[in-house]
């Protein structure tokens, strides 16, 4: 039988997507995963980047760099963002993943600045003098009023929505990022030797592991950093930015030409992988820290220059077995998040950069993957492995940080690298802007 290429697996699979879209009278939603036999239910995060409806609207983005929209597409970005705009008013949760940042990165991506406005300003109006309120981190864990740094959850996630509006002419924008850098650094004064724990210790009722990459780490903040000063023209942001990534740097291992940082410190809290390689916390994501300082002009971090910090997390990320699956729990996923795309539109940005080989052979090699471990049965879509469960193949997901409309991207994105060469363009997003 004939292998798929990328661009029909890529087509196949947001096929499949778009066969798992219901619609209610609040609008469009994808349930999280298809489960045989289980009628899907509306989750609580149906109108989310990481899971929800706001996530399509990214896939959309990258789409509309491959050719042009259907009908239905358009339909469908337009009901997409209309459902957003319209939950604005009521929602408390300001998080990258699933909040009012994940609501700019979609509505940026749908060319819907109306929408971005009313989210920033949303944000402005929930913001208070130390940060904003939150809805993961509770009692008994954690003190009531709990703040977050970090990028996916708190107040460096709020920078980037800042600074990603501002770059896209909301004016409002340049007001919330500066709120959330001020707060950024003020907390900065109260790191410990370990980094920017996510959650202050000030608010914790007991010990917790610090996550030093991108998603709750040094990492995450280091970058938002950067990026602010870029778009802010604030130079004390990219210093800030810069003091941080040496103590990533500190925390890291820096053994040959590679550099990895450990998932959780202390590292024996669970039975996982001491380091991992994905874009939440592995080299990958890590290494747009060093894109962004990179970006900013800064001439060297501990030493060596950003760009040569970033090619080192690269070089671990291609030297490290990814993407066989070496061991139980090693490499299990396909997503964007915690493995294969992920890590494989990360390395397709760095060669829009630098046009490095090697950058660009890994990232096919990681497409070929997908295309081969795709399930081609009444659709095209991914089953990720859990070993620890008595059926390690979980159900397929949906959507895009860890679904099949994610997956799809990252084959689009391939699939046009492939056929125009350097003519091929990166589809900027929030977290990605700087590094291609």
């Amino acid at each position: 039988m004939r292998n798929p290429t990328y661009l029909e697996t890529a087509e196949g699979a947001w096929q499949w997507t778009l066969g798992q879209l219901r619609w209610d009278a609040d609008g469009p939603w994808i349930p999280g995963a298809v489960v045989d036999g289980v009628e899907p239910e509306v989750s609580w995060d149906r109108d989310s980047m990481h899971s929800g409806v706001a996530g399509l609207l990214h896939t959309l983005a990258e789409i509309r760099l491959a050719r042009a929209w259907t009908p239905a597409e358009a339909e469908l970005a337009d009901a997409v963002a209309e459902r957003l705009i319209a939950v604005i008013p009521a929602t408390t949760d300001v998080s990258y993943f699933d909040g009012l940042v994940s609501t700019i990165g979609a509505l940026v991506a749908a060319q819907r600045p109306d929408g971005v406005r009313a989210a920033v300003d949303r944000l402005l109006e929930l913001a208070e003098d130390d940060g904003w309120p939150q809805t993961q981190m509770l009692p008994p864990k954690f003190l009531p009023g709990a703040r977050i740094h970090d990028m996916t959850l708190g107040t460096a996630g709020v920078l980037l929505g800042g600074t990603w509006a501002a770059r896209h002419g909301v004016e409002s924008g340049v007001e919330l990022a500066n709120r959330a850098a001020d707060i950024l650094l003020t907390e900065s004064a109260a790191n410990d030797d370990l980094g920017w724990p996510f959650v202050p210790q000030r608010f914790r009722t007991e010990s917790g592991a610090v996550m030093p990459n991108l998603s709750h780490g040094l990492a995450g903040v280091s970058a938002a950093l950067a990026a602010g000063g870029i778009a802010l023209d604030r130079p004390e942001l990219v210093g800030a930015a810069t003091r941080t990534a040496e103590q990533l740097i500190s925390l890291g291992r820096t053994d040959g030409r590679g550099f990895v940082v450990q998932r959780y410190i202390p590292t024996e809290i669970n039975d996982e992988d001491e380091v991992t390689y994905t874009w939440c916390h592995g080299a990958s994501g890590t290494s747009l820290a060093f894109a962004a300082l990179d970006a900013a002009g800064v001439p060297s971090i501990a030493g060596t220059p950003p760009a040569e910090w970033r090619a080192r997390c690269l070089y671990s990320v291609r030297t490290s077995g990814l993407p066989e699956r070496l061991h139980p729990g090693f490499w299990d996923n396909d997503g964007r998040c915690c493995g294969t795309a992920g890590v494989g539109d990360i390395l397709l940005d760095a060669w829009h950069r630098t046009r490095a080989d090697d950058d660009l052979a890994f990232a096919r090699r990681l497409a070929d993957t997908l295309v081969a471990h795709a399930i081609h049965t009444d659709g095209t879509y991914w089953r990720f492995t859990e070993h620890r469960n008595e059926d390690p193949l979980l159900p397929p997901s949906v959507g895009w940080m860890q679904g099949a409309a994610g997956i799809a991207a990252f084959l689009f994105h391939t699939a046009r690298v492939v056929e125009h060469g350097p003519a091929a363009q990166p589809q900027a997003r929030m977290d990605t802007w700087w590094a291609g």
